[in-house]
C-alpha cells in the first residue's frame, strides 16, 4: 500500500505538471505577445480644445492670436489644413463629436449606439489602448455618457459639458453701455470655479502624470481635454489686455444678422447664438474675439507646460502628440456666433502630429475627418482596426504612402441642415426652406460668394446631391431628402 501511494503521488503531480504546462501554452504566449507588442512602443499624447476653429492659431496664418506653444508644437509637426467635425445630432455638438471620436463610429451611427454595451464589449477607445498595454489617463471635459474611472487606469479632474454661464453672460456687449461682465471677474464663476482656472487644473493634471510616468516602463496614452475656449471666454486679466480692441479685426465675412438663421435653428433661442446681441455689431464681436483670443493664448501657456513637462520625461522622442478640437466657431463670421451650422469655420479644427517618423513643419490639404485621430492611435499601438470602426488611419497620409482618404466630407446638423464637400465644391443643404447654398472653396474659402444661382452650375449642384445621398447611406443618416430636393 506504500508503495502503491508513492505511485499515485508520482502520478498526481506528473498530471499537475502536465495541466500546468498546458496552461502555460495557452496563456503564457499571450502574455509573451503582450509584452513583445507593448515593449518600446510609443507614447501618445492627445490634447483636445473645445470651440477652437482651424483659424485661430497663429502658425497656421491667424496674425492676431498668439500661440506661441502651438506655434512650437506645429513646426516640429505635421499640419492637416483641412481636419473636420461631421457635425450633430444635438445643439451640444461637442457630445455627438466626443462621442463619435471615444467610439469610432461615424455621426448617425454614433447616435444610434448604446455606450453601455460598447463599453462591456471593451470598444471605448481607451479600452482599446488598454488592451494594448497602454497605461491610460484622462483630465478634463468629458462629456460622453461613460464614467472615465470605468475606461481609464487613472483619472484627474472631470468636468462637465462647458463652464456655468451667468445671465449677464447674455447679449452683450452693447457699445456705449456698461458691461455688466467681465472675462477676469472671478465671482462670475464659470472657469474660475473652484479657485482656479480649470485650463490651469489640466495642465497641472497632466504635468503630474507625466511626472509619474517618467519612471513607468509601460507605454502611456494620455487623453488631456481642455473646457478652453469654450464660453464663458474667461481668462486673467493680463491676457485679456495683450489684445486691445483697435488691434482686433471683424471677419471679412461679417453679416448683422445670417439670412437662414431661424430656419437652421441658428436665432436668438440658440444658447451660442444669443452670446452676442441681435443684429451684430462690429463692436460685440470685435470684444468677443477678444476674449475668444484671450482663453486661446491663455490655454496655449498650459499646453507649453505640459509640452516642456513631457521634454522632461526623457521620452519625447518616442510620443506622439496630437493636438485638434472637436469642432469650430463662429465668433462673429456670417452673422453667427456658436458651431450649430455648416461652414468652414464651424466645421473645420485644427489638426497637428508630431511623432517617430513624422515630418516636421509639413503640410497636408487632404480633408480628414478629426475622429480619424483614433484609429491612428491604434495603428501606432499595433492594433488592427476593429470592424466597428468608421473613421480611417492618417499614417500613410503622413508617411507619403497615399494622397487619397476620403472622397468627399459629410456634414449634417438636426434635421435642419446638411453639406458635402467633394474636389472644390460645398453644397449646403436646409430642408426646411428648401435653400441650397453653392461655393468654391477654392476660390471662395470664406464661402461669401453662393453660386447657387448660376444657371451654369446647375449639373454641379446635381453632382454634389447626389454625392450627399451617398453619405447618408454610410453615415446612417436617415433624413429624407429626396421627396425635399427631387430636382435640385
Amino acid at each position: 500500500m506504500k508503495n502503491s501511494s508513492s505511485f499515485q503521488r508520482r502520478v498526481r503531480c506528473i498530471h499537475s505538471f502536465t495541466v500546468a504546462c498546458m496552461m502555460a501554452c495557452l496563456f503564457f504566449p499571450a502574455v509573451l505577445a503582450i509584452g513583445n507588442d507593448t515593449e518600446g512602443n510609443p507614447n501618445i499624447l492627445f490634447i483636445f480644445a473645445d470651440d477652437h476653429s482651424y483659424d485661430s492659431v497663429h502658425a497656421t496664418g491667424n496674425n492676431e492670436v498668439q500661440t506661441p506653444n502651438l506655434d512650437r508644437l506645429a513646426r516640429g509637426s505635421t499640419h492637416f489644413t483641412h481636419a473636420y467635425n461631421m457635425g450633430s445630432w444635438s445643439g451640444a455638438v461637442c457630445v455627438a463629436s466626443r462621442k463619435m471620436l471615444n467610439t469610432g463610429r461615424f455621426v448617425w451611427h454614433a447616435n444610434q449606439l448604446d455606450l453601455k454595451t460598447a463599453q462591456a464589449a471593451g470598444q471605448a477607445w481607451s479600452q482599446l489602448m488598454k488592451s494594448a498595454g497602454y497605461e491610460t489617463y484622462f483630465t478634463g471635459k468629458w462629456h460622453v455618457q461613460m464614467k472615465p474611472e470605468e475606461i481609464f487606469d487613472h483619472v484627474g479632474h472631470v468636468r462637465g459639458g462647458m463652464p456655468n454661464q451667468t445671465p449677464e453672460g447674455y447679449n452683450r456687449p452693447i457699445e456705449g453701455k456698461e458691461d455688466a461682465w467681465s472675462p477676469y471677474d472671478k465671482s462670475k464663476g464659470g472657469f474660475w470655479k473652484g479657485g482656479k482656472h480649470w485650463s490651469e487644473v489640466v495642465g497641472d493634471d497632466a504635468i503630474g502624470f507625466l511626472a509619474n510616468a517618467k519612471t513607468s516602463d509601460r507605454p502611456f496614452f494620455m487623453y488631456i481635454a481642455f473646457n478652453a475656449p469654450h464660453d464663458p471666454r474667461q481668462s486673467p486679466k493680463e491676457f485679456v489686455d495683450k489684445y486691445p480692441l483697435d488691434k482686433i479685426s471683424v471677419p471679412p465675412d461679417f453679416q448683422p444678422e445670417y439670412p437662414y438663421k431661424d430656419a437652421i435653428g441658428a436665432g436668438e433661442k440658440l444658447r451660442d447664438e444669443k452670446l452676442a446681441p441681435f443684429p451684430r455689431t462690429e463692436y460685440a464681436v470685435k470684444v468677443n474675439r477678444q476674449e475668444y483670443y484671450a482663453i486661446i493664448t491663455h490655454m496655449d501657456q498650459q499646453i507649453g507646460r505640459i509640452l516642456d513637462a513631457l521634454e522632461a520625461t526623457g521620452k519625447s522622442d518616442n510620443t506622439y502628440v496630437f493636438f485638434t478640437a472637436d469642432h469650430g466657431l463662429a465668433v462673429g463670421h456670417h452673422g453667427l456666433i456658436g458651431k450649430q451650422n455648416m461652414h468652414e469655420h464651424s466645421l473645420r479644427v485644427p489638426f497637428f502630429v508630431k511623432g517617430p517618423g513624422v515630418p516636421a513643419n509639413k503640410q497636408i490639404d487632404t480633408r480628414i475627418y478629426m475622429q480619424d485621430v483614433m484609429p491612428t492611435s491604434l495603428a501606432i499601438a499595433g492594433i488592427d482596426k476593429p470592424d466597428f470602426v468608421h473613421f480611417r488611419n492618417l499614417l500613410p497620409l503622413i508617411h507619403g504612402e497615399t494622397t487619397k482618404h476620403y472622397d468627399s466630407i459629410y456634414g449634417g446638423y438636426l434635421a435642419l441642415q446638411r453639406a458635402v464637400i467633394k474636389d472644390d465644391w460645398k453644397l449646403i443643404v436646409y430642408p426646411t426652406i428648401k435653400k441650397t447654398l453653392l461655393y468654391n472653396l477654392a476660390n471662395d474659402p470664406l464661402e461669401m460668394n453662393d453660386m447657387g444661382q448660376t444657371a451654369d452650375q446647375a449639373d454641379t449642384i446635381k453632382s454634389l446631391f447626389a454625392e450627399l445621398l451617398k453619405l447618408q447611406q454610410e453615415t446612417g443618416d436617415e433624413l429624407d431628402l429626396k421627396t425635399v430636393f427631387q430636382d435640385p
